[in-house]
């Protein structure tokens, strides 16, 4: 009896192991399922490796700044040193127009002069004579004047005859001519100064005094150098090339001038024709604007003549933008959600900028200041990955 119960249920059983066995078979299949699309999804969360998102916001934050490529490129750089001097139209020595004592002085050095203001105040009797010659001048003319009118009117009355109207208008004309040479010798030597003997010396342009050799009522003689006024608004970089470099530079090309903490770009301004008789190079004078004071007359410092390319089509970044990745050369390049490391192959490296032979076409957007804060936040990237 028992063998026949054993009997019924083998089969029993045995339907209810195999469907235990494809239960279990199933639900791995299924749990390895979820698992991968997990980590797909957690791939996708992830994203690029050569990606760094960042809002508008957090870029303006960060301080990088975005510029486009030099298209065109340079070709090489001419290192060498200049020394800063003052625009030779920007200074202006002030000088005594007559002889006499300095009974005055309004400006002192490092102050501000604007054109035409008075600088010293010369006492003279030349000046006592010019001003009273352009006095007896003027009354001579108003009284040439007068009889003019005189004339005038006899002879429209039929009373005087037309030679006598003639003489009176040339008289008149003379008066009038010598008027007007008084006036101007006397403001050839500055005018004002208030009494009849005093001249005013004035500043022939805006500036700054810059040296007074003038003392307060020291007796000058005309033509005695009082002051030296400079408009130092734009300096001037005065350097020498050799020859052959010259031949490779022309008016406008552009130069990077540094000095300790300060970088500057500026113009060749003049590129000269004839060698320095003396040290056989080739003068180039350099324009700068120093509005701001930056450069000191006679101080020396560092000139990079970018020489234009003059083959293929280049692009060239600022040095600053491109960031060593595993012994690889990197640039930044903007997207519209942050950036994305674009591998670059670079060439020479000319004052500042860097040519890229490859990698870039040119019309991207780049990270060009603070790129290595982008470079940091990759390896944060990869740090997570690893642990």
């Amino acid at each position: 009896m028992t063998k026949i119960i054993m009997r019924a249920l083998a089969p029993v059983t045995l339907a209810l192991i195999l469907a235990g066995c494809g239960g279990a078979g199933s639900s791995g299949e299924a749990n390895e399922k979820a698992g991968a699309e997990k980590t797909e999804g957690a791939e996708a969360k992830e994203g690029p490796k050569d990606v760094v998102t960042l809002s508008a916001p957090q870029i303006a934050d960060a301080g990088i700044e975005v510029t486009r490529p030099t298209v065109g490129g340079v070709a090489g750089a001419i290192e060498l040193s200049a020394t800063i001097e003052g625009d030779p139209q920007g200074v202006q020595v002030v000088s005594a127009s007559v002889g006499g004592r300095l009974v005055s002085l309004t400006r002192n050095l490092g102050q501000s002069v604007g054109r035409g203001d008075p600088l010293a105040i010369i006492e003279s009797r030349e000046a006592a004579s010019l001003k009273a010659e352009v006095e007896a001048a003027r009354a001579r003319s108003a009284l040439a004047q007068s009889n003019l009118r005189r004339e005038q009117r006899l002879f429209a009355e039929r009373v005087s005859p037309e030679q006598d109207l003639v003489a009176a208008r040339t008289a008149a004309t003379e008066a009038s001519i010598a008027l007007r040479l008084a006036q101007q010798q006397l403001s050839a030597t500055g005018s004002g100064g208030g009494a009849l003997n005093r001249i005013a010396v004035r500043s022939p342009i805006a500036g700054q005094v810059i040296a007074r050799s003038a003392t307060l009522g020291q007796t000058v003689a005309a033509d005695a150098e009082l002051f030296r006024v400079a408009n130092l608004s734009k300096v001037t970089v005065a350097t020498s090339l050799v020859p052959s470099d010259a031949g490779r530079v022309k008016p406008g090309a552009r130069v990077e001038v540094t000095a300790a903490g300060r970088r500057q770009e500026g113009r060749v301004t003049f590129v000269s024709p004839i060698l320095d008789e003396t040290t056989r190079l080739v003068p180039v004078i350099v324009t700068l604007d120093n509005a701001g004071s930056t450069w000191r007359v006679g101080e020396t410092v560092n000139v990079s003549i970018l020489v234009p390319a003059t083959g293929d089509r280049t692009v060239a970044v600022p040095s600053a933008a491109v960031q060593m990745i595993d012994d690889k050369s990197f640039v930044f390049v903007r997207t519209p959600t942050g950036f994305r490391a674009t591998p670059v192959t670079l060439g020479r490296t000319n004052g500042g900028q860097v040519v890229v032979t490859s990698g870039l076409t040119g019309s991207e957007r780049i990270a060009s200041t603070n790129s290595f804060t982008l470079k940091a936040e990759l390896g944060k990237g990869e740090g997570g990955d690893e642990d």
